[in-house]
């Protein structure tokens, strides 16, 4: 535990490189320079707009790396070979996330996962904060905890998500670890499955005996994960069986265990949040905070939470017809995982720029869970063309091209009667017509609040 200032000062007399010169990094960049510390900010993009530090651009960016002290982008693997060589000859290896959790004075809860980490990182902040905890959300998503942690007082409790590029390097583990499950990603980035494997190891590695550690038992490598863990209580999460001390799934209620005594929390129904993947998401939740959050607020939260933005969000239900933002989506992959999260056909509003990913797949599963497709953008044809051209083709399925979104959503409420809902999943993403998958989900958001 220390202080930020404190932690600042102890670098000076040492050659410091920061490795990126990306937003994410500029607060320490700056914290770096006005505290007079040699900082040398290493980048492959030529253009930046820092003054006052020694910069080291462009391909070369990461020539002569031999500074006491290098901060890592997480997108820069410590296996590249001039991160290896530097370390190998004394250079001491970090990033922001590590010195956080040295410096952090409060609890901290963090989350892994393949899939659905950040969802249920925020299901987390959502409890603690209904139960007046002062919450500080980030990692992956929210603002950069570092540069506000002398401002973190004991009893707060930090909620991160770490992806295995923040992990790989992590020589400390959170309080409360939460692995939600692992499978086959980032291989094009990872060495291999192991080292991705191993990565997300770390997010437990560390803990002490009186540290929780948090389980899916219904995947095999995170239940293997449990024979190893350090941590005191190790709790699971299973959608498919009953657990001894954790949370799980049964006759379409969530219970709590412990020492083998049930109590049931909340009827699947009542969660806000549609599909079986946002069921373990709070199987996941539950298990972390049990014992900070009460089932009152657990039910609560469930019933109301509407989940993070442009991630099959609840946007507002009008007249009986829900209307859900799933502007993430920007794959056909993406888009057939949202639709199956609903237990009824939907109207789905489609289409954007492709990104060369064929739409046969999706547009078979479009002709089971659909009852209109409304298309927009450069790809409208290309998705029509693999609907039309499934072998479960049903040509009652009426499919609409519009010219924006806006006359989409118009033409998606006119034709929505009680009990529909209406879904925004592109499969594409937004760069024919939207800067980002952002602006085209606010859009959206905006469209429907004017209905």
């Amino acid at each position: 535990m220390g202080n930020l200032k404190g932690y600042i000062n102890s670098l000076k007399g040492k050659r410091i490189a920061v490795i990126g010169a990306g937003v994410s990094n500029t607060p320490l960049i700056e914290l770096l320079r006005d505290a007079n510390v040699d900082v040398t900010v290493r980048d492959k993009n030529e253009s930046t707009e820092l003054s006052g530090v020694t910069l080291k651009l462009g391909e070369d960016y990461l020539e002569d790396l031999s500074e006491d002290i290098i901060f890592r982008t997480p997108g820069l693997m410590p296996s590249n070979p001039k991160i290896k060589s530097a370390v190998k000859n004394g250079s001491k290896l970090t990033s922001e996330m590590e010195v956080f959790f040295e410096l952090c004075p409060c609890k901290i809860i963090a989350v892994t996962g393949s899939d659905g980490k950040t969802t249920t990182t925020s299901i987390i902040a959502e409890l603690l904060k209904n139960s007046g905890k002062t919450v500080h959300l980030g990692g992956n998503i929210g603002t950069p905890l570092l540069y506000g942690v002398d401002s973190i007082a004991p009893d707060d409790i930090a909620v991160v998500e770490l992806s295995s590029f923040q992990l790989i390097t992590m020589t400390s583990s959170p309080d409360i670890a939460v692995v939600t499950n692992l499978s086959p990603n980032h291989l094009d980035i990872h060495g291999d499955l192991e080292e991705y494997i191993e990565a997300k190891r770390n997010i437990y590695k560390y803990q002490k005996s009186d540290d929780i550690a948090v389980f899916n038992l219904d995947n095999e490598v995170t239940k293997k994960y449990s024979e190893t863990a350090t941590a005191g209580d190790v709790r699971f999460f299973s959608r498919k069986k009953r657990v001894e001390n954790g949370v799980y799934f049964e006759d379409g209620a969530i219970f709590s265990a412990k020492r083998g005594n049930s109590t049931e929390l909340i009827k699947a129904e009542d969660i806000q949040l549609p599909g079986a993947h946002n069921i373990e998401n709070y199987l996941a939740a539950f298990a972390a905070v049990r014992d900070m959050v009460g089932s009152e607020i657990m039910e609560k939260t469930a019933r109301e939470f509407r989940g993070v933005a442009h991630r099959i969000e609840l946007v507002r239900e009008i007249g009986g017809v829900k209307f859900y933002n799933d502007s993430i989506a920007s794959s056909p992959s993406r888009t057939a995982a949202g639709l199956k999260s609903f237990d009824k056909k939907v109207i789905l509003i489609a289409g954007g720029k492709d990104k060369g990913v064929a739409f046969d797949e999706l547009g078979a599963l479009i002709n089971k869970t659909v009852k209109k497709l409304i298309l927009i953008g450069a790809s409208a044809k290309l998705i029509e063309t693999a609907v039309k051209s499934a072998k479960e083709y049903d040509a009652k399925l009426e499919i609409v091209m519009c010219d924006d979104l806006k006359k989409a959503v118009i033409a998606a409420s006119k034709s929505a009667v009680s009990g529909d809902v209406v879904l925004l999943s592109p499969a594409c993403t937004s760069f024919d017509m939207f800067k980002n998958f952002e602006e085209r989900g606010n859009l959206f958001k905006s469209l429907v609040m004017e209905l």
